[in-house]
């Protein structure tokens, strides 16, 4: 039994202002609210001052991508910043269900050697799951690409009708198994031409089960309004619920933004589509994509092969001409350690080439499998609209283990507490309606059961915050009534569980 006394509740819904009160844990769940002054309990914390939220929920992690799941299951970097549930199988790749046992979806962001592969069916990953612990609550969605490669291979063609078959019964036992949606990462070189009916049959499929399509669209930069375009009419044709995956507004491309969200926004009393945002002005994205998209054909061997053909280094090299060699930092290089945290710029001087060649000189040297911090986004513009109410807020990061070869972006440890810090400097929101954003609307949106208030019954994911001069820390964090932080301090505690639809 854990007794948290005195704290201001901030308890989920955005309609209540702050109340003091005396919060009992029984279990894993809120078994009373009130006034206890003479209660005992097995641990008593001392709310004096600060405030209770409700767990945060980050929509769209990585953790799975980079295999962090297996490799740090505490996820601290997650629990220090007051996320109690995290959300994977985005941008088009999950690790289930595997037709063939392969993660080459995942190729992109980790080395998939790193885990012995044990299952195939999402069952089967979401029990071996359960069986290692986690140090917060994980639920996934259906990676396309995971699928797709699977069935085509490197082929970028259209699905059969038995293939199409075969994909809808894939999804719809995943479904069936605990899996909450469908992901496309239709901006990535393998989903980039799937065409259109495709993808409506099968989140059609996903609305029937009441599931979630996430999506990363299909073009950032010039095709922005076609895709936004592309993905309000799957909505809206499907009756789905859909969320928009780092929706951000790139330099260069902001008016197309400000159309792009007005659309959005102006849909969303027919349809119900939301994206998501970081508070931050800098992407994280695999290497290859800095090439341009008339050379991400295919898997990064073949990808690699235009590097060494003379034609297309030319070609490459005129396409590569404007790159801002001072806005790109290398975060991870597969064999190549030693360059992490230096710019393309610096690395450019070093080698004594220009940046266009230099950039082609560190895609051949670490195999198109570095990860790069790109300073690519208009921060006011995507500030402005943190407060909307069509905007999610999440990480789009990973809980890397100590000692990781990678730099780990704030964004990675420190997007819920810089995004309340924002929008109440800001005033753009007041602290009920931010913690609103990031607790019981993303419940709702996942279909969560008893999470995301502060109610009697409600799953006692929770946090103790302070917020003095406009800083917010995380003081303790309890994951399904368990504590998971005390004192700004991680406890090996593994009290997460694998959430299912």
């Amino acid at each position: 039994m854990v007794l948290i006394k005195g704290a201001k509740i901030v308890d989920g819904t955005g309609k209540k202002s702050p109340y003091v009160a005396d919060v009992l844990i029984t279990g894993d769940k809120i078994s009373a609210i009130g006034k206890f002054p003479g209660k005992k309990a097995d641990l008593i914390i001392d709310g004096l001052g600060l405030y209770l939220t409700p767990g945060f929920i980050d929509v769209n992690t990585d953790s799975d991508h980079h295999l962090s799941l297996f490799t740090n299951p505490q996820q601290q970097d997650f629990l220090l910043q007051g996320v109690t549930t995290i959300f994977g199988g985005m941008c088009g790749s999950s690790l289930a269900p595997l037709l063939y046992g392969s993660l080459d979806s995942i190729r992109k962001w980790t080395d998939t050697s790193q885990v012995n592969i044990g299952w195939h069916s999402m069952a089967e990953f979401l029990k071996i799951l359960s069986q290692r612990k986690l140090g917060v609550n994980f639920g996934t969605l259906i990676g396309h690409s995971t699928i797709r490669r699977a069935l085509v291979g490197e082929d970028s063609r259209d699905l059969t009708v038995p293939e199409l078959n075969f994909f809808k019964k894939l999804i719809a036992d995943s479904m069936a198994e605990g899996a909450f949606g469908l992901s496309t990462g239709l901006g990535y070189n393998h989903s980039r031409r799937v065409p259109y009916y495709e993808i409506k049959e099968l989140v059609k499929l996903v609305s029937e089960k009441n599931g979630l399509y996430a999506t990363h669209l299909r073009d950032e930069r010039e095709g922005l309004l076609a895709a936004v375009n592309e993905t309000l009419k799957i909505t809206e044709e499907t009756g789905t619920k859909t969320l928009i995956s780092h929706l951000k507004p790139i330099i260069g491309f902001e008016n197309d933004y400000k159309k792009a969200v007005e659309l959005i926004h102006g849909a969303a009393g027919t349809v119900n589509v939301r994206y998501d945002n970081y508070p931050f002005d800098e992407s994280v994205v695999p290497i290859y994509t800095l090439l341009p998209a008339w050379a991400q054909i295919g898997n990064l061997e073949i990808m690699l092969t235009y590097l060494d053909n003379q034609d297309m280094r030319e070609r490459l090299l005129k396409d590569l001409a404007g790159i801002n060699g001072n806005a790109i930092r290398i975060s991870q290089a597969s064999g190549r350690e030693y360059l992490i945290g230096k710019t393309l710029h610096e690395f450019a001087d070093n080698q004594e080439l220009g940046v266009p060649e230099a950039l082609l000189k560190l895609m051949k040297l670490t195999g198109l499998r570095a990860t790069v911090f790109y300073r690519n986004i208009n921060l006011d513009l995507l500030t402005a609209n943190l407060e909307r109410n069509q905007v999610l807020i999440a990480s789009n990061g990973a809980s890397l283990p100590a000692g990781s070869k990678s730099m780990k972006h704030e964004r990675f440890y420190n997007t819920f507490p810089k995004f309340i810090e924002v929008v109440t400097r800001l005033k753009t929101l007041s602290l009920p309606q931010a913690i609103e954003k990031i607790t019981s609307v993303p419940s709702g949106l996942f279909n969560l059961k008893n999470r995301g208030l502060i109610a009697e019954n409600y799953v006692a994911d929770l946090n103790i915050i302070s917020i003095k001069s406009g800083v917010v820390q995380i003081e303790h964090v309890l994951v399904n009534g368990q504590p998971a932080v005390q004192n700004r301090q991680p406890l090996p505690i593994l009290s997460g569980k694998v959430l299912k639809k």
